[in-house]
């Protein structure tokens, strides 16, 4: 069982985290300008589903693993850089009628799986919850495991609850302009540019990796 006098001050420090501006929001608010409100807010549950996967990894401790090996992580960079050039790419085609999935949202499942995807192939959130999460551990309070996942529970519902908002606050945006506007093109052009530069910056991530190593 975790210290419940350490809960006031984590719950604090993860709406922080929460708040803060970081790749998992900015695909939250490009998915929700390009899709309305529904979008937003699936896409910070598949979010979640990703965050279930890296609190259980810690738990594992496949934080040590990935830190060990850093081509596992590189490769992990590479393919989510992979699939957020795609998604930019058809988002942008969407703008004049011509992408995949054209100016329909896309299915519930699918908006799940592309925000959940896009949350795991970012494998340094393991290192973060490796790093962050142990100062709320107490050997003294039994299993180390079961408190690092009730840790990442509390992690995972309030960055949901943030995400969720945030997703819909971004919908209403899309919601409030013709789909078809001049304006309602240009937020889903913004949205494709959004996902192109978090795709660039997991590739320079990987870049910067090879770069320190080989110095």
């Amino acid at each position: 069982m975790i210290d419940a006098s350490l809960l006031p001050a984590y719950v604090v420090a993860v709406l922080l985290i929460a708040l803060a501006p970081g790749p998992d929001m900015a695909y939250i608010v490009a998915a929700a300008t390009a899709h309305g409100p529904r979008a937003g807010v699936l896409s910070a549950a598949g979010m979640a589903l990703g965050m279930v996967v890296h609190v259980t990894a810690t738990a594992v401790g496949l934080a040590a693993l990935l830190a060990a090996v850093p081509v596992a992580l590189d490769a992990i960079r590479l393919a989510g850089a992979a699939y957020l050039g795609w998604l930019a790419v058809d988002t942008l085609r969407s703008a004049t009628g011509g992408g995949l999935t054209g100016h329909a949202a896309p299915s519930r499942g699918r908006l799940l799986r592309r925000a959940t995807l896009t949350n795991l192939a970012n494998p340094k959130v393991i290192l973060f919850f490796a790093a962050f999460l142990p100062h709320f551990v107490r050997v003294d309070r039994g299993a180390v495991a079961g408190q690092l996942l009730l840790l990442g529970a509390v992690f995972l519902l309030v960055g949901l609850v943030v995400d969720s908002a945030i997703g819909l606050a971004a919908g209403q945006l899309r919601t409030a302009l013709a789909p078809g506007s001049r304006a309602g093109r240009a937020l889903t052009v913004l949205a494709g540019a959004t996902f192109a530069v978090l795709a660039v910056l997991l590739v320079v991530d990987v870049v910067t990796a090879w770069r320190a190593a080989a110095r």
